[in-house]
């Protein structure tokens, strides 16, 4: 049984422990220090404020999580937004990644949004920290790479690029709504 639902206090914990095997294991985060659980919260926190963030479980168990947030941080792009998602680690090739992205996607069309933009790590040749998997999927999802930036991280010795990914989900019209914030979380 799959299920997605928005982020509760309680779920931090494990959601950090998952992102703590990237930061530790792979360049797909280019954070080299695990944050701590406060400044994990904080940011949990400033997200939700705005945007969606969806946990999902299968039989009961949490195996990852996605979200959107700021893009740029300028108020004329707000009617565009970063996507972030992590999977526990085993837990890819069973949909879970494009189901959270669909989810996430039609909430934040509901919203107003846009374009969704997508920040990746990639390497020269895939190695034991990266591959060429989360562009890929991306891929897979409908989002067309727009940006390289050769060579601008450094992590585990090697350095690595970053492309940058987008979909656009929206009509771009003379005279948009605004966009309608939402909170998507009890942590606040």
């Amino acid at each position: 049984m799959i299920k997605i639902r928005d982020l509760k206090q309680e779920d931090l914990e494990t959601l950090l422990d998952i992102y703590t095997y990237y930061v530790e294991n792979t360049a797909i985060s280019f954070e080299t220090v695990t944050p701590s659980y406060a400044e994990f919260r904080r940011r949990a926190e400033e997200i939700t404020r705005r945007y969606p963030y969806l946990v999902i479980e299968k039989d009961g168990k949490t195996e990852g999580y996605a979200y959107a947030h700021l893009f740029v941080g300028r108020d004329a792009y707000s009617y565009s937004c970063e996507m972030t998602i992590y999977l526990r680690h085993g837990s890819g090739n069973q949909g879970l990644g494009r189901r959270l992205y669909e989810e996430l996607e039609g909430r934040l069309k509901k919203m107003g949004i846009t374009n969704l933009y997508a920040c990746i790590g990639v390497p020269e040749e895939e190695d034991i920290y990266l591959t060429y998997n989360s562009r890929d999927f991306h891929k897979h999802m409908g989002y067309e790479t727009t940006g390289t930036f050769r060579n601008c991280g450094r992590k585990f010795g090697r350095w690595y690029s970053m492309v940058w990914m987008e979909k656009i989900i929206g009509e771009h019209k003379d005279d948009p709504e605004p966009v309608r914030w939402i909170s998507s979380s009890d942590i606040h």
